[in-house]
């Protein structure tokens, strides 16, 4: 008898939570069965800031990108991404992008090493890391910041719950240390196999049931496919002891 699918709990975003899986299963993770229970929001608020003689934008999520096309932004500016999604999403939008490497300090060292010139702005949620705006107006780049989405806090629905209370193994991949920190807190009784986008995330996402975390080794999202399935197959090799037992 063969070993069910690997419990597969996704907490971005919606849609964020489906292009995540498609990537996944592009990859080949394996047999994987889905749960999609988004802990945080996306809530578009506004307004944008004046854009008038900006030399450009700066997005440290795709969600910053959506909410600016929600928002009415116009097509054509230069855009620099902290990665390769977002910057997928900036052209989406119409926008010329040119990304980093994954994390805003690889963001605010591609535009020093550039040269680039300001005025730019940080188009960002209410919940943020890295200090983007002042670390390039210290590096003489004048950057202001918006506040253009908030990120709530959501609860699990009743699918995830009763995942993390099974016996199971379950896999969550987690990208960022509040949504670690509030899924730490949620009552598990499964073992669970976290793919944490960085070691900040496997830190806040640490708890007496996490049997092995995993850590992206770049923070970017081929490196994410690779630690998720990585904890997929690990998840396996556990159900299938369980089943020699």
């Amino acid at each position: 008898m063969s070993a069910p699918p690997t419990l597969l709990l996704l907490t971005r975003p919606e849609s964020a939570s489906r292009a995540f899986l498609e990537a996944l299963l592009r990859a080949g993770v394996g047999q994987v069965e889905p749960i999609i229970s988004p802990l945080i929001d996306v809530t578009v608020i506004g307004p944008l800031p004046d854009l008038s003689g900006l030399a450009g934008l700066v997005f440290t999520s795709a969600n910053g990108v959506r909410a600016y096309t929600a928002l009415g932004g116009a097509p054509g500016l230069p855009a620099f991404t902290v990665g390769r999604a977002t910057a997928r999403a900036a052209e989406q939008a119409g926008l010329r992008a040119r990304a980093a490497e994954g994390d805003a300090d690889a963001l605010v060292a591609m535009l020093a090493q550039d040269g680039a010139r300001g005025p730019l702005v940080h188009l960002r949620g209410s919940h943020a890391r890295g200090d983007v705006a002042k670390r390039l107006t210290d590096l003489a780049i004048p950057t202001t910041e918006a506040v253009i989405y908030d990120q709530p806090i959501r609860p699990p629905n009743e699918d995830a719950l009763a995942a993390l209370q099974g016996t199971r193994p379950v896999v969550a991949p987690l990208f960022s240390p509040r949504t670690a920190t509030f899924f730490a807190a949620l009552p598990k009784n499964a073992p669970i196999f976290v793919a944490a986008f960085s070691e900040a995330v496997a830190l806040a996402a640490g708890g007496p049931h996490i049997v092995s975390p995993g850590i992206a080794r770049r923070p970017d999202e081929a490196a994410m496919i690779a630690c998720t399935a990585d904890m997929v197959a690990q998840a396996r090799k556990l159900e299938a002891r369980r089943g020699r037992v």
